[in-house]
C-alpha cells in the first residue's frame, strides 16, 4: 500500500485552501464533481501529505457527522494494486467495509473502496493506475 492523501471534510474549498496556503499547499490540479459518491473536491500539495479537500453536494449528507463533530481529516488513503487483495488482508485483520467499491471521478473511473479499522480509523482504497511497461505513474 502506498500513501496517497489525507481527507479534509470542509464547507467552503476556497476558504480551505486559503487556510492551508500559509503551510505552503497550492492546487495541485482542477475540482472534481463526484455525484456518485456525493461530493466535490480539490487536491492540495505542498508543506505536507497530499490533501484532499472535501464538500459535500446540495441534497448529500456524507460529510455531516464529521463536519457536526467538528473533525476536519477524516480519511487516509492508499494506493494499491488489487483492490480485492487488499481489502482482504485488511478484512482478516478485522477491518470492516463501510462503502463498497465504486468508480471515482478523483480517479479517472479507477474503484474506490472505504473500510474503517479496529482502532476506527477511515481509510480509502484507491486502485492504482494500469501500469505500462518499465515507466512508474506518479499521478494521482
Amino acid at each position: 500500500m502506498e500513501f496517497h492523501h489525507l481527507g479534509v471534510a470542509c464547507t467552503d474549498l476556497d476558504a480551505e485552501e486559503a487556510a492551508f496556503a500559509p503551510l505552503g499547499y497550492e492546487r495541485e490540479r482542477d475540482d472534481f464533481t463526484d455525484p456518485l459518491q456525493g461530493i466535490q473536491g480539490r487536491f492540495l500539495v505542498g508543506g505536507g501529505p497530499r490533501l484532499e479537500l472535501l464538500v459535500a453536494l446540495p441534497g448529500s449528507n456524507v460529510l455531516a457527522s464529521w463536519l457536526a463533530r467538528g473533525t476536519k481529516v477524516y480519511h487516509q488513503a492508499y494506493q494499491v494494486p488489487n483492490l480485492g487483495e487488499s481489502t482482504a488482508l485488511l478484512h482478516a485483520r478485522r477491518a470492516r467495509t463501510v462503502s463498497e467499491p465504486k468508480p471515482a471521478v478523483a480517479f479517472d473511473g479507477r474503484q474506490v473502496t472505504f473500510l474503517v479499522l479496529p482502532n476506527l480509523l477511515l481509510i480509502e482504497l484507491i486502485e492504482a493506475p494500469l501500469r505500462t511497461g518499465l515507466v512508474r505513474d506518479h499521478g494521482v
